[in-house]
């Protein structure tokens, strides 16, 4: 259908027009192509960019919740916790007199 439409175009125009018409068609074209090529790469290098960041705080973000999982343990470690417990609270393991036993 573009070639009909060109074929007409160039049939009303003088013959030593007409290659000048086509060959600008050409040129126009080309021009287009390498417009559209740059931007494609401009774009592509665009996003590589963002993902290399994102890749970069993936990796942070990893580290810190490794670092986080750590420091979880050895808040919560029963040595610790109980260690907390007889230094702060002067807590202490009951004496066996004064351990009761309830039935139901």
């Amino acid at each position: 259908m573009m070639l009909q439409v060109l074929r007409d175009l160039t049939r009303k125009l003088p013959v030593r027009n007409q290659g000048i018409f086509l060959v600008g068609i050409v040129v126009v074209t080309l021009v287009s192509s390498a417009i559209a090529v740059t931007f494609s790469v401009h774009k592509s290098r665009q996003y590589l960019y963002e993902l290399q960041e994102l890749q970069a705080e993936r990796d942070h973000l990893e580290t810190e919740w490794g670092q986080l999982l750590l420091e979880q343990h050895a808040w919560g470690a029963y040595g610790r916790i109980g260690r907390l417990a007889t230094e702060q609270l002067q807590m202490r393991n009951p004496a066996p007199t004064e351990i009761i036993m309830v039935r139901q």
